[in-house]
């Protein structure tokens, strides 16, 4: 799952046991790497006083992400049955079975179509 973007290697606990393949997740921006996000384990430190978090400005979200959005891990897809680059990275980032879409592993899926 680490390797996947799936999963965060949690170093407290697994002594970076994972941490290469969580490198290569994030430089692939596979999974929860394609943005920014707050560790887990970094927000709870940070609200430890049990305050609320603060009110941040709402974010705008862009066509491309709702498109995003409406894409789904079910049924599996193969390249023949996508349309774009753009939905065939976010299966590789989001679904258990894009690596199959990358045949030769080299983070590029559907190369027809990439």
């Amino acid at each position: 799952m680490v390797e996947q973007g799936q999963a965060l290697d949690w170093p407290r606990y697994s002594h970076g046991t994972y941490a290469s393949q969580q490198a290569k997740a994030k430089a692939a921006k596979l999974g929860m790497w394609v943005g920014n996000f707050e560790a887990p384990w970094d927000w709870r430190a940070s609200h430890a006083d049990g305050a609320a978090p603060s009110s941040q400005p709402l974010r705008i979200i862009s066509r491309r992400q709702v498109a995003q959005s409406s894409y789904s891990c079910e049924p599996r897809r193969y390249c023949s049955q996508v349309s774009s680059c753009e939905e065939a990275r976010w299966y590789l980032a989001n679904c258990s079975w894009g690596g199959k879409l990358d045949r030769d592993k080299d983070g590029i899926p559907c190369e027809g179509l990439c």
